[in-house]
């Protein structure tokens, strides 16, 4: 293994805590994972999974989301039974 440095950077806490919360489920360090992570990039020479826009957080879903709260809060939403899970 070569000469080892240190890296420094910002993340949101609740990032940080859920990242922490996985790495030591899986039995890791944080800084076992960022490095995991650096050797596949370097490696494949390429970000090692997909990176793209989630559909749900588009401006669109999020004012038809806004709007569906707001329909519940003032009485005005209506909701009917249907079966999503089949149950044994």
């Amino acid at each position: 293994m070569g000469q080892t440095v240190n890296v420094n950077f910002r993340l949101d806490m609740d990032v940080k805590k859920k990242m922490e919360e996985v790495c030591t489920e899986l039995g890791l360090s944080m800084s076992t994972a960022f490095t995991i992570f650096a050797k596949k990039v370097g490696r494949e020479r390429r970000i090692p999974f997909e990176v793209s826009v989630d559909p749900f957080y588009s401006e669109n879903n999020i004012r038809y989301l806004e709007k569906i709260v707001k329909d519940i809060k003032e009485g005005r939403a209506h909701f009917a039974e249907h079966d999503l899970i089949e149950v044994d």
